[in-house]
Formats: C-alpha cells, structure tokens, sequence
C-alpha cells in the first residue's frame, strides 16, 4: 500500500505529562511531514483489551496506509514481543499482549510480524530505556514504515502465533447473546463488545445488565431524560444509556460487567 504518512496513537498515557507528545517530537523529527492523530490516551492503565476494541473499530475511518500504534504495555521491558500487523489497507504496531488478537482474528488475510529487536539498530534505534518503548521503539519504527522507507518484513519475520485476546468472544446460544461490558465513556454510557449484528435474528430483543431489563430503542432521544435504554451505537456495539444522564453512575456497573441479550415481549 502507498505510504499516508498518518499515524494514529492509542496510549493508556493519559494527559498528565509530556508522554504522548514526546512520542510525536520523535516521531516529526524523523517525518518531518507526518500527520499524527491522537486515537485515544484516556485508556484505563494496564488494560489492552480497551485499547484493542477501539482500534478494532475506529481504524478504516483513516486513510489508507494509516499506521496505528498502540502502547497500553504493562510488560514494558520484559521479554514480551512487540508485533506489526499488516492487512490490505493498514499497518498496526503495538506489544504483543493480546491487544491486537481480536482485530487480527476480525480482518481476513492480516499477516503479523514479530519484530526482530536485532534489526532496529539498521535504523538508529540503539539502547531503548526499560520503561519507554512508546518514545525509543514505537515512535520510531512508526515513522519509518509511514514513510514507506521500511516495510514490515524489514524489521519483523512473519509469525501465526501471538498472545490471545484478554476478552472472550460474545457467546451466542440457547436464544440468547451473552458479552461484557469493555468501556464506559464520557456520557457515561456502557458499552459492551456485543455487536449489532448479533442481534438480527430476535424479533425484540432486550438487554440485561445489573438486574435490570432495557429495551432496544434508535437514539437516546426516544426515551424521557433520566430513563435508561438499549441501543446500537455509532460503532455498532451494544451499549446501555440514560438519557441526558450517566448509566453507568446510576446503575452501579463498569466495564467487566456481564450483559446479555435475549428475546423479551413484544408490547
């Protein structure tokens, strides 16, 4: 694929600190051209599963020959790999820790690289620090593939193995869907990794979180502020809200939280 020079960064950084504008200094100073998109830096610490379900599902709403790296790594410095994954239409970098699995096991014909450390010194990488791959490895080698100077089998050798997802797949059986909750957002919306298309076969399907029972309805509009609903988000996930409130305030849940979906009576 033709080079974008677009990188996009997931972090579980935050916005204390100099962190993630540090990644962009090293990664402008090697493309001077480049542009770089914060994704995400408000994912919770040590938790790559958010991070790997965002990235899942925002990426193609970049162009082309985007790179995505990903640093939610709480295996910083220890022998954990770091990975690239190449599918038709994008590169992803991040630590081999089971953030990417599902989007490598979601995107047919993705291959995976495993990055051969030893390599990185052919691109004045030398001696990262211990505790910030995000700055010495991932900032760096982003830049050099979004460039189209490298490609990933320069610095990586081909793998079909890598660490499992941190979630299961919803389970679907019985007349019933059964996830978790992944993320709850600033509205305090939750949203589960149950996607919409599960859905299809119920003829009125209804969630159930917390003990509690919501209807599916279109938008948040469609119910009377302060009430609770089910709904299909942007993204195409189930998630469960309170209009013109927090649900996830009012109903005492947080990601981890078991949802499911089953058949309810049509009024």
């Amino acid at each position: 694929m033709a080079a974008s020079r677009v990188i996009t960064l997931t972090t579980d950084f935050g916005h204390k600190g100099p962190f993630s504008a540090v990644m962009k200094g090293v990664i402008l100073s090697r493309l001077p051209d480049a542009r770089v998109v914060d994704l995400a830096h408000d994912i919770p610490a040590h938790w790559p599963a958010e991070a790997g379900f965002w990235l899942q599902r925002a990426h193609k709403y970049f162009p082309r020959g985007t790179v995505h790296i990903a640093v939610v790594d709480p295996g910083v410095g220890t022998d954990r790999d770091i990975i690239i994954v190449a599918t038709t239409d994008y590169l992803f970098l991040a630590p081999d820790n089971g953030l990417l699995a599902p989007l490598i096991e979601s995107v047919e014909g993705a291959k995976v690289f495993t990055v051969d450390m030893a390599r990185l010194a052919t691109l004045g990488i030398h001696n990262p620090s211990a505790t910030f791959h995000g700055r010495d490895i991932f900032a760096p080698l982003a830049a050099e593939l979004a460039s189209g100077r490298i490609t990933p089998a320069d610095v990586g050798v081909p793998t079909s193995q890598w660490t499992p997802g941190w979630l299961d797949a919803p389970d679907v059986r019985d007349g019933h869907v059964a996830g978790v909750i992944v993320t709850v957002d600033a509205f305090g919306n939750l949203i589960s990794n149950i996607d919409g298309a599960l859905l299809q076969a119920f003829r009125h399907p209804v969630a159930h979180l917390a003990g509690h029972v919501f209807e599916l309805h279109t938008t948040y509009g469609r119910v009377e502020p302060g009430q609770y609903l089910a709904l299909i988000n942007s993204f195409g996930v189930l998630e469960i809200a309170r209009a013109e409130g927090s649900a996830a305030e009012g109903l005492g849940s947080e990601r981890g939280a078991p949802i499911t979906v089953a058949e309810g009576l049509q009024t």
